[in-house]
């Protein structure tokens, strides 16, 4: 079984991580690539492009331009532990057991527009650079163009044939990974709440959701859907009513 979740655009490398352990992105040379663009773009013109405050374009300007490959624990932080996002709150892995840390790092995998797909103890620096956003690489019109059928490809190495893939990714990245590409069998779990006398997904929720499932699977050793279908965190339960081939729905 493997995971696939967003980043977060919230970050922390103010604190350390609770392991000194930490691995290598596999797709180093593509971030490169991206990060020699970003470096060209203005402080005004990355405000435009991504939608963000002239604030945020500053401090992202900076990040861009301090931004250099060679990674290590001094200058960089083990994703998991760098993205603070709901999700991420809700895998709460500065509360998980350092044994577990190895079964993490093995289902686990994160979506990123500079990263492409990280494990959870790769290394990263600061960045913001969202899987939607409109940069044109090269001849690339957008990042979605840019990774192609690469990390769907990388999935596809990692996975066993018969091995499911837990879509716990929003569909910004999951658009990342062409669906005619994939070879893998996948469920999308979806989290609904009970509003205005009907179910639906409150975004707020479903991310923490999301991150909660993730750590679920973790913590119970989760291989099969029969075992997934028994998430009962923050009383959410499994509607077999609701649920579909391809989309496992919890509610509560």
């Amino acid at each position: 079984m493997k995971i696939i979740i967003s980043p977060a655009k919230s970050l922390d490398f103010e604190n350390k991580a609770t392991t000194s352990l930490y691995t290598q992105p596999r797709f180093i040379e593509q971030s490169v690539k991206l990060n020699k663009k970003l470096k060209t773009i203005s402080r005004k013109k990355l405000s435009e492009l991504m939608k963000i405050s002239n604030d945020l374009a500053v401090l992202n300007y900076d990040r861009n331009q301090s931004w250099q490959p060679d990674f290590n624990l001094d200058n960089a932080k083990q994703a998991v532990f760098a993205f603070t996002g709901e999700v991420f709150r809700g895998i709460d892995v500065n509360s998980l057991s350092e044994e577990k840390i190895p079964e993490l790092q093995d289902k686990l995998r994160i979506l990123s527009g500079l990263y492409g797909l990280l494990k959870p103890l790769d290394l990263i620096q600061p960045y913001r650079l969202e899987m939607g956003t409109k940069l044109k690489v090269g001849r690339k019109e957008n990042l979605y163009k840019f990774w192609d059928t690469t990390l769907a490809n990388s999935l596809n190495e990692e996975l066993a044939d018969d091995e499911l893939l837990i879509n716990l990714a929003s569909s910004e990245y999951f658009k990342a990974l062409p669906k005619k590409v994939l070879k893998v069998p996948m469920i999308t779990p979806v989290f609904k709440d009970f509003k205005n006398g009907q179910y639906k997904t409150i975004m707020t929720f479903a991310k923490k959701a999301r991150g909660l499932m993730v750590r679920y699977i973790i913590d119970h050793n989760i291989e099969t859907l029969d075992d997934l279908k028994g998430f009962d965190i923050d009383g959410y339960g499994f509607s077999q009513e609701m649920s579909t081939e391809t989309e496992l729905v919890f509610t509560r």
